[in-house]
């Protein structure tokens, strides 16, 4: 089989995830500008760093899958070109998901729980490393390979989703109640 045919039936599927990732990112945008209208200056410089560990990453991930989506569905012409974008993204994704990490441990603006540490360090860990694992396999098994990019583009889609509603719900049943408390 010809390698470059391992991509042929994942068109719709990388369409879906970009479309998907696309529209999130749009809507990030949206809330994240409706919270500065309510936030304070006295905890700016918290919210900057929770922004950094939490906000950000959320986009990002968002911003990986559209590229991720739009570059598989290009017209390549062998598996190299792919394999070698696929591979990149995931190596930069491991050093910027540990580097997220860090940032969670130093900011001091809200103390992670379990599920905080789950869905913002390790699943996103977990998939660049599938990704990177993946686009190496690629040379091998390019068939078999794409349902592990696929698997980790869709990981990194469920943890953005998840983060976003969590960071979208902070705001409005925890942060909001202790501004109100602030001001009485």
């Amino acid at each position: 089989m010809d390698e470059i045919t391992a991509l042929a039936g994942w068109g719709n599927f990388f369409v879906i995830l970009g479309s998907s990732a696309g529209a999130l990112i749009g809507l990030q945008f949206v809330v994240v500008a409706l919270l500065a209208d309510v936030t304070t200056d006295t905890a700016s410089q918290q919210q900057q760093q929770a922004s950094s560990a939490f906000a950000t990453p959320t986009v990002m991930h968002f911003c990986v899958v559209l590229l991720l989506s739009a570059a598989l569905s290009a017209p390549w012409h062998n598996v190299q070109g792919p394999t070698t974008v696929v591979g990149l993204i995931g190596f930069c994704g491991i050093v910027y998901s540990l580097d997220v990490t860090r940032r969670l441990r130093l900011q001091n603006a809200y103390r992670p729980v379990f599920e905080d540490w789950l869905f913002h360090s390790f699943l996103p860990v977990a998939a660049y490393v599938l990704m990177a694992a993946s686009a190496y396999e690629a040379r091998i098994h390019a068939h078999g390979s794409i349902f592990g990019v696929g698997a980790a583009a869709l990981l990194l889609l469920f943890c953005g989703m998840h983060n976003a509603w969590d960071t979208a719900s902070y705001h409005v049943f925890v942060a909001r109640n202790r501004r109100r408390n602030e001001v009485e």
